[in-house]
């Protein structure tokens, strides 16, 4: 069933992100990312979750909210070749950028909340910056639709997935941002999610990532 149009304030999120498109263009600040050189630590961080597998041979890997496919630029740049990757972005102007861009890719422009049935399984998911804005939304209406879609996502992935979130551990907190502590997340994976799970906040970025495994 879909979801009412009154549920879907994370649209808001969506206008904001394709506002900033609109704004810069193709870079990293189209896609919020103050810095390049952060944006690539952050991809670094996300690679890592595949990394023991790629060794093994070719892993199915979803970019979920992928925007303009920056990403997969960075496994191109690293010399990836054993890596499918495969796009999900719910901004049609995204996901209508990253398919002119890179046409031999799969793209899913779908809103996995209202339906699940267009999306196949993949081993690894990861979904950078997914969650570290939650605009206009209070804290917990993005903690809801938080934990709504990482539950929806984990059964599209087979092996593991990956999530960062603004750390509480900072010196200020923006009020657009989503800022969640360790014990929130790993209360809710525990509960309802998995048992398996590693937080990394080794990169020296005011955020966390969370790896998930099955």
């Amino acid at each position: 069933m879909s979801l009412s149009k009154s549920k879907k304030n994370y649209l808001a999120i969506v206008s904001h992100y394709e506002s900033c498109l609109e704004r810069y263009g193709d870079t990293h600040l189209g896609v919020d990312w103050p810095k390049k050189e952060d944006a690539d630590r952050r991809y670094e961080v996300m690679l890592a979750l595949v990394r023991p597998a790629l060794s093994h041979g070719v892993v199915d890997l979803l970019d979920f909210g992928c925007g303009a496919s920056h990403f997969y630029e960075y496994i191109l740049r690293r010399g990836i070749t054993n890596l499918r990757y495969s796009g999900l972005d719910l901004s049609t102007k995204f996901c209508a950028l990253s398919r002119k861009k890179f046409p031999a890719n799969n793209y899913y422009c779908v809103d996995l909340l209202d339906d699940t049935s267009a999306l196949p399984q993949f081993e690894y998911v990861i979904m950078n910056g997914v969650f570290t804005e939650k605009q206009t939304l209070s804290f917990d209406e993005m903690f809801l639709y938080f934990k709504r879609l990482v539950k929806k996502v984990f059964l599209h992935c087979t092996r593991g997935m990956a999530f960062n979130v603004m750390s509480k551990h900072v010196d200020w907190e923006r009020q657009d941002l989503f800022h969640v502590p360790f014990d929130l997340i790993a209360e809710f994976l525990t509960r309802e999610v998995s048992r398996e799970f590693v937080f990394r906040s080794d990169y020296r970025l005011y955020e966390y990532t969370t790896y998930v495994y099955k």
